[in-house]
């Protein structure tokens, strides 16, 4: 997946130069979001939905709420779109 994501690209008389750069997903990215993939697939596998590999997560940055985190999960079978509910079973819908 591509993100826009802000680099420095230098300090020009004490102020931080910024530049805005199309990048990949680091690898210290995946690595944060891994144990909240594994976390969300065991959820939904707990509720019925099929989750074979788990690629990756990512916040849905368009639906999601501070109250109510949503997720995009990739698994190899398929991927979910997964909302957060405290003390609730987790609102999943499949994405085509």
């Amino acid at each position: 997946m591509r993100l826009l994501a802000l680099s420095s690209v230098g300090l020009l008389g004490g102020a931080l130069a910024l530049n805005a750069t199309d990048t990949t997903l680091s690898q210290e990215a995946q690595a944060q979001n891994e144990p909240a993939a594994n976390v969300i697939a065991v959820q939904i596998r707990k509720q019925g939905f099929a989750c074979d590999d788990v690629k990756g997560a990512e916040k849905d940055a368009k639906a999601d709420r501070a109250d109510l985190p949503v997720w995009i999960l990739d698994c190899g079978n398929a991927s979910y779109r997964v909302r957060l509910v405290p003390n609730m079973a987790a609102a999943v819908e499949k994405l085509d």
